[in-house]
């Protein structure tokens, strides 16, 4: 039996969150139409090889930057570190294989500020079919790739990491905390893992054995009990920026 998410859509969690909390700089890999970084007032950077925007996707952030590239060719770049970025939030949606999540969350802890979360979609299928590697085969309504190792992974190699999984709707809400951009635990394993990971499926893992390792975490009651994850990590209210139209 598969462990299957059916609370707030992750969307509406994510706008929520953004609604009533202000960040310094904001990351999120993977998305396309703008839809999901739309709400967002922080300073954002947005990363995905073919972007789709219509309408007002900057609003109120003080700055908005747009990567049309891989993440791995964004960090390569060296955007982060020539300009002293260090990230407060991220949210990782990009390419639904394992490995390149894998590493996108390496590169994204590596600059992360202090008390900074990470969020990760898509680790929590419904069904096997939606967890194939190739898309070309996909046969269930949704794909989600083999995503859902990184929480096996991130449990064996990262015990020293906070992992909430909240129960939003289709695929879960990975946040990841406690983060320590110092470490180097899954950068000299990376080949190791993927090595050990690359042709196990959910079905040779087993769907019981997955859902056992974690809960699921409502996320209306997350967000009553004050987002705790991200305790001591947002900025105050006021600085917060108003834009006003001005008529020339």
């Amino acid at each position: 039996m598969f462990k299957i998410a059916q609370g707030q859509l992750y969307l509406r969690f994510l706008a929520q969150l953004h609604a009533n909390r202000l960040f310094d700089w904001y990351l999120e890999i993977g998305c396309r139409d703008g839809k999901s970084f739309a709400p967002v007032r922080s300073k954002t950077i947005a990363v995905d090889p073919f972007f789709q925007t219509e309408g007002n996707i900057i609003g109120p952030k003080p700055a908005l930057h747009l990567f049309q590239s891989t993440s791995d060719d964004f960090f390569d770049s060296g955007f982060l570190k020539r300009n002293k970025i260090k990230l407060s939030f991220a949210f990782l949606d990009g390419m639904h294989l394992f490995e390149y999540l894998l590493r996108d969350f390496i590169n994204t802890e590596a600059a992360a500020a202090p008390r900074a979360v990470i969020a990760m979609h898509d680790c929590v299928p419904m069904d096997a079919a939606m967890t194939t590697r190739d898309i070309a085969t996909l046969t269930s309504t949704a794909w989600t790739g083999d995503v859902w190792k990184l929480l096996p992974i991130l449990a064996e190699y990262r015990p020293d990491l906070r992992v909430e999984v909240l129960d939003c709707r289709p695929t879960g809400l990975v946040l990841v905390s406690n983060l320590n951009p110092r470490s180097t635990v899954l950068r000299d394993a990376y080949d190791e893992i993927v090595a050990r990971y690359m042709d196990v499926t959910i079905t040779d893992y087993g769907p019981e054995r997955f859902g056992e390792g974690f809960s699921l975490v409502n996320p209306r009651t997350f967000r009553d009990e004050g987002y705790p994850s991200f305790a001591g990590l947002a900025l105050a209210p006021d600085k917060a920026l108003n834009p006003v139209m001005v008529t020339l």
